[in-house]
């Protein structure tokens, strides 16, 4: 077990030359611009079973607000967690909200059906990705990673069925800092496009 501390930065924007066209970085919904850059002070873990990276990535949520923690095999148990996996992410906002009542967080589950997502869909996504991040609260993802679109270090050739934690967000290049409990090829904390993450998650969802 390792505390890991993420220092948030800001990105200074004034001044800066314009870009070319063809090399301007994605733009970010306009209703949630910002010139930031932040990640959360998460407690990371591994995940200790194959079929545990719900567990393990809902203890790494909760880990952004409490030092309460309970360990995996618990987590499992409150999940309903079995050698399938966890079946919906419905699963991992009860605990969520179950374990951080009292509080003042409450997290809901937000469904992303249509593959590939909607603009609607995405903005949202990344609405609620900056909004939990500033409020200091990681967001669990279900995510179905296929050939050709996975993130680094995955098996080729598997499609894999996952749970991992956002943990911050680069509002200038447009990434998201994840928390990945498969460690797979030794990836544990890294930094993806927002817009890859927003074709890995449907057709399942998040908690956020």
């Amino acid at each position: 077990m390792r505390r890991l501390l993420v220092v948030a930065a800001t990105a200074v924007l004034a001044g800066a030359p314009a870009l070319p066209a063809a090399a301007a970085a994605p733009e970010a919904p306009a209703q949630v611009r910002v010139a930031a850059a932040k990640s959360l002070d998460v407690d990371y873990q591994v995940q200790e079973t194959g079929y545990w990276c719900g567990p393990a990535a809902t203890r790494i949520a909760l880990s952004a607000r409490t030092g309460d923690l309970p360990s995996q095999e618990t987590l499992a148990a409150e999940l309903g967690t079995t050698e399938n996996g966890t079946d919906h992410i419905s699963q991992v906002t009860g605990v969520l909200n179950n374990r951080l009542s009292g509080t003042g967080s409450e997290y809901s589950t937000v469904e992303m059906p249509d593959d590939p997502p909607t603009q609607e869909q995405k903005d949202k996504l990344w609405s609620d990705i900056v909004a939990d991040i500033d409020s200091g609260h990681a967001i669990v993802a279900n995510i179905v990673a296929p050939p050709g679109n996975q993130p680094p270090g995955y098996p080729p050739g598997q499609t894999i069925y996952h749970y991992f934690t956002v943990i911050g967000y680069d509002s200038e290049n447009m990434t998201v800092h994840i928390a990945d409990p498969a460690s797979f090829s030794g990836n544990q904390l890294y930094w993806l496009s927002f817009d890859q993450l927003s074709t890995l998650i449907p057709p399942k969802g998040y908690s956020a």
